[in-house]
């Protein structure tokens, strides 16, 4: 049972994510703890696909650093229709797309690329949802908002879903982004934007 039990925990230099919710909720995946990855809390999470709850179905997700796979993953299990996963780290895309063959999964890419390259090229069909937990103190979001906001990335009405540290400057958002959530948890300031003209004030 001991051996049973230890066969369980994950190998060395890895990490062990746990879905908390929809269709694969309590599924267990491996990741390289390579690149600094940080996935989102559990409890973070679980606040986070709250504020979500009646926007998922359906939709079509961008989980930028996806590290991982916390935000996307857990997205798929609870009913978004696609999610496109970006991460620049190898190792990790690689285990995104072993996981998501785990869980059987046809509904998601993986791309591995850095984001700002990722956002610097001509977009696709607008998103619904986007993701976006960066390294912090290396300044990304400055970098990565205006890219965002350019036409095209998330259409009108849209969710942008941001982490970033609590010690910091909240960096300014795009004039057409409105604040609908925002906590502290920690070291962690996470907040929610409502993109365009469907925007609605916070309740």
């Amino acid at each position: 049972m001991a051996k049973s039990r230890a066969a369980r925990k994950p190998a060395a230099g890895a990490g062990e994510l746990r879905i908390i919710g929809g269709d694969w909720r309590s599924r267990r995946l491996r990741f390289p703890e390579a690149g600094g990855v940080r996935p989102t809390p559990a409890r973070t999470r679980e606040t986070l696909f709250n504020w979500l709850v009646y926007h998922l179905a359906g939709s079509r997700c961008l989980d930028l650093f996806a590290g991982s796979g916390a935000l996307g993953l857990e997205a798929l299990s609870r009913g978004a229709g696609t999610a496109t996963l970006v991460d620049h780290t190898p190792a990790l895309a690689q285990a995104l797309k072993a996981n998501l063959r785990a869980l059987d999964c046809d509904r998601a890419e993986v791309v591995c690329q850095s984001v700002e390259s990722y956002l610097r090229q001509p977009p696709g069909a607008p998103f619904d949802i986007v993701f976006m937990d960066p390294p912090f103190r290396q300044g990304w979001l400055d970098t990565l908002f205006p890219l965002l906001a350019q036409p095209g990335w998330i259409r009108d009405g849209g969710w942008v879903y941001v982490e970033q540290e609590s010690d910091g400057a909240t960096t300014t958002p795009p004039a057409a982004w409105q604040l609908h959530r925002q906590k502290t948890a920690g070291q962690v300031r996470y907040s929610l934007y409502r993109v365009g003209a469907g925007t609605e004030p916070q309740t």
